[in-house]
């Protein structure tokens, strides 16, 4: 079982790939309330540069500061374009949000020494925690 607890207690700096700020996708409130609760949260998405007052980098490789956690909001067909990029970020954690899936990256990662969260939202796990 996922020690949800200790993934919230060392993972401070968060990156939210595919962040949107469309008002129908999740991947914005769930950054804000990532925010709200005292992460470091940035946002990766091609072409925005702010969420929600959340600032947006085009990739991961433009992210200078260390990443702990990347939360990722993007069909599981495009991870294999942006897997070298996890890789080299050294995250602890990455969590694919419910819906995405990709078993070959998964695996990859995993063999990085990653750990991969499938099957959970951050969102409603957040709301478990318990400082």
């Amino acid at each position: 079982m996922t020690d949800f607890n200790r993934i919230f207690e060392t993972c401070k700096n968060i990156a939210v790939v595919g962040i949107s700020d469309k008002p129908d996708r999740d991947s914005g409130p769930v950054a804000l309330r990532l925010h709200q609760a005292g992460f470091n949260v940035v946002g990766v998405h091609p072409t925005l540069k702010n969420v929600h007052g959340i600032p947006v980098y085009p990739d991961l490789t433009s992210i200078s500061e260390n990443i702990d956690l990347i939360d990722i909001f993007l069909a599981g067909d495009k991870l294999p374009q942006i897997k070298q990029q996890i890789v080299d970020k050294k995250p602890k954690v990455v969590w694919f949000q419910l819906g995405v899936h990709n078993t070959y990256v998964q695996q990859e990662l995993e063999s990085e020494g990653i750990t991969v969260i499938v099957d959970h939202c951050i969102a409603i796990e957040l709301r478990n925690f318990k400082h």
